[in-house]
């Protein structure tokens, strides 16, 4: 099964050239890279989010398979839906899925299951792939896309991912892909951000989870970032900081309705 680009054009350049160019733009040069457990990075178009995502893929190595978690936005499809076969396609190449270790993933975690559906139309894990094909056309990926959960779901799955990683013969990196608070001023939208980025930095799933419920920030990704934090946690993370903080009024100049972007990476 080929997955093709449903987004290209819209959130980033729709032709090889155009999207090379643009991501060239975002990457960052003479920075050190490292290995990570997980990353957390946001799925705007890239004129907006971008240099967010930029800063994190310029300071990871590139594993052998990445596992992309991102939240369902159209409600196709299962709350936890995987695709275990296949390839995604965007302008600048092809990243084959891992079935190998989606294939354990279904096996660990009845939750998550097979659903090419949520995956059509869904721009949320496609607008990571243009930073991933930068630098590798040889990693893999297993994409899953996540509805809304419990804390007690999110364990769950977090630790199956763990066990399922830890258990790899090769590296594996959990990618969260979210976006911070939606159209607020700027202002506002930092001084929830913040909050959330605390719990983030502090590798505290439940505190994130709590966070953003209690305080009503409006954080897209919270599931996947949630879950992330969780399978960090379990094997044995230590560390979590925020690489880039910035909002679409930086780029757009309109600083009364905003979205916030947060690119964090955790080992």
């Amino acid at each position: 099964m080929i997955r093709k680009p449903a987004v290209a054009g819209q959130f980033y350049e729709s032709s090889r050239s155009g999207l090379s160019a643009q991501v060239e733009d975002c990457i960052e040069t003479g920075v050190e890279k490292e290995s990570v457990t997980g990353i957390v990075s946001p799925h705007a178009g890239l004129m907006y989010s971008g240099r967010v995502a930029g800063a994190v893929y310029s300071r990871i190595k590139i594993p052998h398979t990445f596992i992309l978690i991102g939240p369902n936005h159209t409600g196709l499809g299962s709350p936890f839906s995987i695709m275990s076969s296949g390839e995604w396609r965007i302008p600048t190449g092809e990243l084959k899925i891992d079935d190998n270790l989606a294939k354990r993933l279904k096996q660990h975690c009845n939750i998550i299951e097979e659903d090419s559906l949520a995956h059509q139309m869904e721009h949320s894990l496609e607008v990571q792939l243009p930073f991933i094909l930068h630098f590798s056309s040889d990693v893999n990926i297993v994409p899953i896309t996540v509805m809304t959960a419990s804390p007690g779901t999110c364990r769950l799955v977090g630790e199956a991912l763990a066990d399922v990683i830890k258990n790899s013969v090769y590296p594996v990196t959990i990618i969260a892909s979210s976006d911070m608070t939606h159209f607020e001023t700027d202002s506002a939208a930092r001084k929830k951000d913040k909050k959330a980025i605390e719990r983030i930095t502090a590798i505290d799933p439940e505190g994130l989870y709590n966070t953003v419920r209690d305080e009503g920030i409006s954080m897209c990704g919270v599931i996947p970032v949630t879950i992330m934090l969780f399978a960090a946690k379990k094997m044995g993370a230590a560390k979590s900081t925020l690489v880039k903080y910035m909002t679409s009024g930086e780029v757009s100049g309109d600083y009364d309705y905003v979205v916030g972007y947060a690119g964090v990476i955790v080992k």
